[in-house]
């Protein structure tokens, strides 16, 4: 698919999302792992705009591709140096929500929801790549409300 370079903007998730669909419906991704990767997308680059470029003007490039294996998004910002993964704890569900700690929820929900991701900062160039397998998608647990999806 060809790259979208769009305003680092909330305007521009939209978009996004339909990149990210577009992709995944020309892939074959069954509904469960399409929308696993757009809310994996969506939230990313809601935290490169709101958190990454802080409302100052900035550029979002989207690309995404596919092989045997796998479907794949990387996500590129010229914004201070973040890399999502790094030092993510879960959440603290086993505490009341008055005493859990404002933030990181969103980034775990997305970097749960994916098979694989890695991130990359380079030439002041932050680089994320989101991976969904082609196959196999009945080997995640059956988690429903209120469940801790992480792993024992």
């Amino acid at each position: 698919m060809n790259a979208l370079c769009l305003p680092a903007a909330l305007a521009s998730l939209d978009e996004i999302a339909r990149y990210v669909l577009d992709l995944a419906g020309q892939a074959g991704l069954p509904d469960e792992p399409s929308y696993r990767l757009r809310l994996a997308a969506d939230e990313l680059a809601t935290n490169v705009v709101m958190h990454g470029y802080r409302g100052s003007a900035g550029e979002l490039r989207i690309v995404g591709g596919m092989d045997e294996d796998t479907v794949w998004i990387r996500m590129e910002d010229e914004a201070p140096r973040f890399d999502p993964g790094a030092n993510r704890v879960p959440p603290q569900t086993q505490l009341p929500l008055a005493q859990r700690t404002i933030g990181g929820l969103g980034i775990h929900l997305a970097l749960t929801a994916l098979d694989d991701f890695s991130h990359r900062y380079a030439d002041g160039h932050n680089s994320s790549t989101l991976v969904i397998r082609r196959h196999d998608h009945g080997d995640r647990p059956d988690v429903r409300c209120g469940d801790d999806p992480t792993p024992k």
